[in-house]
C-alpha cells in the first residue's frame, strides 16, 4: 500500500517498509509515531485528507543534516557576514499503511 503523507509542511510519498528523512520530531529513539494528515492512500484521495487514514512509523534517529553556509554582503559598504546551518531530522521508517 502507498500513501503520500503531510508532516512538517512538506509532503512525503511512502510505502510499507521506506525508511524517510523529516523535520525533526518530538519523539524519542524506538518509539512509533502516528500521521493522521494522509492526503492519498491506495489511490484513494481526500479533500483534503482521507477519512480514517493512517500511516505508522518508529522513529530510528535524530541527527543534523551537513552545513549550509549563510553568506550576506552589502555591496561598497564593507559589511559582511557568514552563518553556518545545520537542519535537525529524524529518521523514520514506515511500518504500516491503514487506509
Amino acid at each position: 500500500m502507498k500513501a503520500i503523507i503531510e508532516t512538517g509542511g512538506k509532503q512525503y510519498y511512502v510505502e510499507k517498509g521506506s525508511i524517510i528523512y523529516i523535520e525533526k520530531l518530538n519523539a524519542s529513539k524506538d518509539e512509533t509515531v502516528t500521521f493522521d494528515k494522509v492526503l492519498m492512500a491506495n489511490g484513494v484521495t481526500g479533500r483534503p485528507y482521507v477519512n480514517g487514514a493512517k500511516v505508522v512509523g518508529k522513529v530510528l534517529k535524530h541527527g543534523k543534516n551537513k552545513k549550509i553556509f549563510v553568506f550576506k554582503y552589502n555591496a561598497k559598504k564593507k559589511y559582511r557576514k557568514m552563518q553556518g546551518h545545520r537542519q535537525p531530522y529524524t529518521k523514520v521508517e514506515i511500518t504500516d499503511v491503514k487506509a
